[in-house]
């Protein structure tokens, strides 16, 4: 069940000075600050009783999110669905079960709808439409990115996710935030939140380390542009102690604050990021790896904490495969090499035609749900 609550209080004042100031400690809620005395409220919650499509906006798209990623977004219950124990479920599922064999290398897939609620909601990377040719294959799987855009959007407070991440080979699952307002530019100028990302291989070691669903990590990403990004400088990771992401249930934790965020798996801190008095342009320090590029965050309102001192919407997808290298080459996974690469032209082709060496180990036949993310609940609190 949804609870949402707004109130009513000035706007917070500007104040001069020569280094970035300290933001005002308190909540807002689409544009409204919450009053001192409310301090500690929740201020939205969502348990999930029944899938709440006022509250949660789908995309609908191919746009790969920016990353060339392997899944088509749609609203559709075999993608998206609340069961009857009160646990949102996300699932990928094949592109092909829907439409038909063959349909990737071979079909034409137009997403542009007639209706506000049937739009296409990224037109970029080719996002509404694709055609599957000999050099070009239709995204492989389908999936679904659920967002509050326009809905809740808030800045400053505490935020909950109890979640099980999806188990199989290339999921890649993620609970996080982007600005309501892109107030300081494009990506990553304006800032984004990953409260965390992981993904679903049973063993995927890189350089000796293990990158498989029993590691999750967290990231704030910031930058002039991209892909000028200062996001090592804001990543924690944690490697499960029992099972793993994939087979327990873990509660993800976000503090934000004017003065730091920091980020919880189960009470145990995985990162604080704490910004210097000169900001995040401090903190990663553009000026000695990037010279002569300018600072987008300039003027009155700057704080330490901009660009994370706007207010964000919440988003929870399950994603499939890429060419960013959140799937690196040269890593190991249990059974075979990752069978794309991430410089090819066709990396979906590559992907779709390895399918008898992934697709078993989403384990659809006797477990549909270990492939699926899980969300409890949602939660945020006030200052």
């Amino acid at each position: 069940m949804l609870k949402f609550l707004c109130f009513s209080l000035a706007l917070i004042a500007s104040t001069e000075a020569k280094e970035l100031k300290r933001d005002k400690w308190q909540t807002t809620v689409n544009g409204v600050p919450i009053p001192p005395e409310r301090s500690g409220e929740l201020i939205f919650e969502d348990d999930f009783d029944f899938l709440d499509l006022y509250t949660w906006q789908h995309e609908k798209t191919a746009s790969g999110g920016g990353n060339w990623e392997f899944q088509i977004y749609q609203n559709n219950r075999t993608n998206s669905f609340v069961d009857d124990e009160g646990f949102l479920h996300i699932v990928p599922t094949l592109t092909e079960d829907q439409y038909g064999e063959g349909f990737c290398n071979n079909g034409r897939i137009d997403l542009h709808g007639g209706w506000p609620a049937d739009e296409c909601t990224n037109p970029s990377f080719y996002g509404c439409e694709r055609i599957g040719n000999g050099g070009t294959t239709i995204n492989p799987t389908l999936s679904a990115r659920l967002r509050t855009v326009n809905s809740f959007s808030f800045k400053y407070g505490t935020m909950e996710v109890r979640a099980r991440m999806p188990r199989g080979d290339w999921i890649w699952p993620a609970i996080w935030m982007l600005p309501r307002m892109n107030a300081f530019g494009g990506w990553p100028a304006s800032g984004e939140i990953d409260l965390v990302e992981a993904r679903g291989n049973e063993q995927f070691q890189c350089e000796g380390k293990e990158q498989g669903h029993k590691s999750a990590g967290s990231t704030l990403h910031f930058g002039p542009f991209w892909p000028v990004n200062g996001w090592s400088e804001a990543h924690g990771e944690m490697i499960h102690s029992g099972g793993g992401f994939g087979t327990d249930f873990v509660t993800y934790r976000l503090e934000w604050t004017p003065e730091y965020i920091a980020f919880f798996y189960d009470d145990v801190e995985v990162k604080r990021v704490v910004p210097p008095s000169g900001g995040f342009w401090e903190l990663y320090d553009f000026d000695t790896f990037f010279p002569g590029v300018s600072s987008p965050w300039f003027g009155d309102d700057i704080s330490i904490m901009t660009p994370f001192d706007q207010e964000f919407y919440i988003i929870l997808n399950v994603a499939v495969g890429g060419t960013n290298g959140f799937f690196p080459e040269g890593c190991t996974n249990m059974g075979y090499n990752k069978p794309w690469s991430n410089t090819s032209p066709n990396a979906m082709n590559e992907f779709l035609s390895t399918k008898h060496l992934w697709y078993p180990t989403w384990n659809k036949e006797t477990d549909p749900d270990q492939s699926a993310m899980l969300v409890d609940y949602v939660r945020v609190w006030a200052l």
